[in-house]
């Protein structure tokens, strides 16, 4: 992520900023939290601070990561998946499975769908099945999303995932990793 920041910003503001993400002290994070909500700030700059305060388990981040993990920019999201996953808010799943079931981001799913499996929450089995279960009603056009609901719920082992498990094993896109998620259940 640091890289990828360091890229897109103007060089001396990436220095303050990282310099602050760097150190581990209550001033630190207080000066990273004001960039969440400055005016006119560039999303670079928020993401560092959100992704940065995240990991250290600052809630005050939780709003800028659930934007930046339904982001277009798949970057953005794995970075905001991963930072919500150590932040620990109990509001993390019900915004995950938000985000998810949103029909009309459906390509922008495939992060929401990794931090469901990853957080074991109790909405997180029921999400996938939902999700899995309305893309294989219909030409499947997300191949990534779906498969990463059948990995998840193979990770998950729910039970309750299996009839839609064998749904996806007739997609031959989808077979192999259908098959290895009936056997993790």
């Amino acid at each position: 992520m640091v890289d990828r920041l360091r890229a897109e910003a103007d060089p001396e503001e990436y220095g303050r900023l990282l310099a602050l993400a760097r150190r581990d002290t209550a001033a630190a994070r207080d000066a990273l939290a004001a960039e969440l909500t400055a005016p006119a700030r560039p999303l670079w700059a928020r993401e560092l601070a959100a992704c940065t305060l995240g990991r250290a388990g600052d809630s005050r981040a939780f709003e800028t990561l659930v934007f930046l993990l339904n982001h277009r920019d798949p970057a953005r999201c794995a970075a905001a998946a991963r930072a919500l996953l150590r932040l620990g808010d109990p509001r993390t799943a019900r915004a995950a499975a938000a985000l998810a079931t949103n029909e009309l981001r459906t390509s922008y799913a495939l992060h929401p769908v990794r931090l469901l499996a990853a957080l074991r929450a109790p909405q997180s089995a029921p999400t996938l099945i939902r999700v899995l279960d309305r893309l294989l009603a219909g030409p499947v056009h997300h191949w990534q999303v779906a498969r990463a609901c059948v990995e998840g719920l193979g990770a998950l082992g729910d039970p309750r995932a299996r009839l839609v498990l064998l749904a996806a094993r007739e997609r031959e896109e989808l077979r192999a990793a259908a098959d290895g998620a009936l056997r993790r259940l």
